[in-house]
């Protein structure tokens, strides 16, 4: 089984393989959310953006990145910096081994932005 290691919690848990990371995440009580975002929510459609994580380890453990994730992440400005490294969770399955880092700061002060 893989194992989800969620760096800001200092948490770890085992997920069968092809679980969805959102899900998961809601079940072992890691919160994927900020502020207001954990009422207001497209709950797991994809379409709002706000469960983004940044997978620091094992991005090859997780399921290619779909058209609509691109597109939401790309236009939301959230990934700058970390074009590679950041997902939605709900749109994101576990195939192995994988470290997240939940609730990401913005990068709006790196050269990366400007």
């Amino acid at each position: 089984m893989p194992t989800i290691k969620f760096i800001t919690e200092n948490k770890s848990i085992e997920v069968p393989e092809g679980a969805n990371l959102r899900d998961e995440a809601i079940k072992a009580g890691v919160d994927v959310y900020r502020w207001r975002h954990k009422y207001i929510n497209c709950r797991g459609k994809g379409t709002c953006g706000t469960c983004r994580v940044l997978i620091k380890k094992g991005m090859e453990n997780t399921s290619p990145k779909g058209g609509w994730e691109k597109f939401r992440l790309g236009v939301s400005l959230v990934s700058i910096g970390f074009e590679d490294q950041m997902r939605l969770s709900c749109q994101t399955k576990v195939l192995g081994d994988i470290e997240v880092e939940t609730q990401p700061a913005l990068n709006m002060s790196g050269e990366q932005f400007w």
